[in-house]
């Protein structure tokens, strides 16, 4: 499974930087539940749809390019960090990293808590 687990992941990432978010949402179950770490929790793909959409309104359709550093597989779970750009909340292009961790049940992701944390620009303290 772990292989298996890891593919969904790069669908997960590729999904986003093609701004299919369709995909995505195939990948989960109905009653996923993402946490965005210091953001709350979304209960259900309708309610995660709603939540992408105000969030594409106020940053502008920029997805993230999306670049893994590496994935921790256990028995139902995948870690996966890495570094991302996408634009930030003033609409600039930024660079973030990242930590996700997707929780699997009957080959969807069930359970995803997203840590996301603003890379300091050179020079910047």
């Amino acid at each position: 499974m772990s292989q298996e687990f890891t593919e969904i992941v790069r669908k997960v990432d590729a999904a986003f930087a093609d701004n299919k978010m369709e995909d995505f949402y195939a990948l989960c179950a109905d009653d996923i539940e993402w946490t965005m770490a210091g953001e709350g929790t979304q209960k259900g793909k309708d309610s995660i749809r709603e939540w992408m959409k105000a969030a594409t309104e106020d940053c502008g359709p920029s997805f993230p390019s999306i670049s893994p550093t590496r994935m921790i597989v256990d028995a139902d779970s995948v870690a996966s960090y890495g570094t991302m750009s996408m634009k930030d909340e003033d609409g600039n292009d930024a660079g973030f990293e990242y930590c996700d961790i997707y929780e699997f049940r009957g080959g969807l992701i069930a359970k995803l808590t997203s840590f996301v944390v603003k890379a300091k620009a050179d020079g910047e303290k």
